[in-house]
């Protein structure tokens, strides 16, 4: 009785944590939002600027040679002067364009902002892994074993993946903002629709599987996150590039906040890399799951809804993967193959759960 006591006062830990690391994340939003508000363009912005404003006004301080044009007719000669051709600058490569906040530049009140969003956003994740932790040991299991848990624990390894990207000193920081957001939608489906009272494990979960595949897919779901993210802003920042490459010119509000964003290369290979580096590990995964399934249900693979997804998961990033490989659907095709991909990671996870009669369906809602 003192005991089961005990696991529930854990348990209200566990989510008082996850509520706490829930208003520091807000703070992190709004800080991060501050961030790209105040925030100045990269050095790389404005040295491209002032070279292009130097070559044009090198060009104009120098008349054009205009070649003269005679037209003869029968009786008469006469001189015309030639059409007047009107050029523009050339346009700078896509890579020869700004990395964001928190890259070659900025302001310093954009970069303090962006310093202090970080610093929140470390400690809603050190609180946010604790309530995952006190949550596990309340329950005396992985604390991944129903729709609440795989929420609070994907969340946890989305920001872990980010912090740790940092850490290794990649200028990820304008990734921030959409994910401290995303984190922050995550959390409070998890805390209101999902949330499940601590138990155990039904049997057919209660092996040793559930500590290699479950932990598994959840990585697999938080770097796949990342990579999609990535690959949504390659679409926009590219089309925002192809609009200046074709003389448009976007809204100053646009332009403002797509100059913060890594250049479109930049953003393809981040995701690339990212996709590239998870897709062994989920292959792995699947096969995990299907030990497991033989374990547990005398079968291998037997088509089941999550099967089903997962494995359509697994077709849409090799797909993507071998689109990249070839000449014909880099870039833009191969991005939405990328997009897809995590959309059918979400409908595994979300979908079947809740909308499909499966022997995968322990979300407990």
């Amino acid at each position: 009785m003192i005991l089961a006591a005990a696991d529930e006062g854990l348990a209200d830990l566990s989510n008082l944590l996850v509520y706490s690391s829930m208003a520091v994340y807000v703070l992190a939003f709004l800080a991060f939002t501050t961030e790209w508000i105040f925030g100045s363009r990269s050095k790389v912005a404005r040295t491209a600027a002032a070279l292009t404003a130097e070559r044009d006004t090198a060009e104009a301080a120098v008349p054009a040679q205009r070649p003269v044009v005679t037209v003869r007719k029968a009786g008469a000669t006469g001189v015309l002067d030639p059409p007047k051709v009107v050029t523009r600058s050339a346009t700078p490569a896509r890579d020869a364009v700004p990395d964001g906040p928190g890259a070659a530049g900025g302001d310093e009140q954009g970069d303090m902002y962006g310093r202090i969003a970080i610093s929140l956003t470390v400690l809603a994740f050190l609180m946010h892994l604790t309530a995952v932790v006190v949550r596990a040991i309340s329950v005396e299991r992985g604390p991944w074993g129903n729709m609440y848990e795989f929420s609070t624990a994907f969340s946890m390894v989305v920001v872990g993946v980010f912090l740790a990207l940092l850490a290794a000193r990649r200028n990820v920081r304008w990734l921030g903002l959409p994910l401290v957001t995303t984190v922050l939608l995550d959390l409070g489906l998890a805390t209101t629709v999902l949330y499940t009272e601590s138990a155990q494990l039904v049997p057919a979960l209660d092996s040793v599987w559930m500590w290699i595949h479950v932990p598994l897919a959840i990585l697999c779901g938080g770097l796949f996150y990342v990579g999609a993210v990535g690959s949504v802003l390659f679409l926009v920042r590219d089309r925002y590039e192809a609009k200046i490459a074709a003389g448009g010119t976007p809204r100053p509000l646009t332009t403002s906040v797509l100059e913060r964003l890594p250049s479109s290369v930049s953003l393809d290979k981040f995701a690339y890399r990212i996709n590239a580096a998870v897709f062994p590990v989920w292959t792995f995964t699947i096969i995990a799951g299907a030990i497991w399934a033989e374990s547990a249900w005398g079968r291998y693979w037997g088509w089941d809804p999550k099967e089903v997804w997962s494995f359509i998961t697994w077709v849409a990033y090799a797909a993507y993967l071998h689109a990249r490989a070839t000449a014909g659907w880099k870039g833009r095709k191969a991005a939405y193959l990328a997009i897809a991909g995590f959309v059918a990671f979400l409908i595994n996870y979300y979908g079947v759960n809740i909308f499909f009669d499966s022997l995968h369906s322990y979300g407990g809602v």
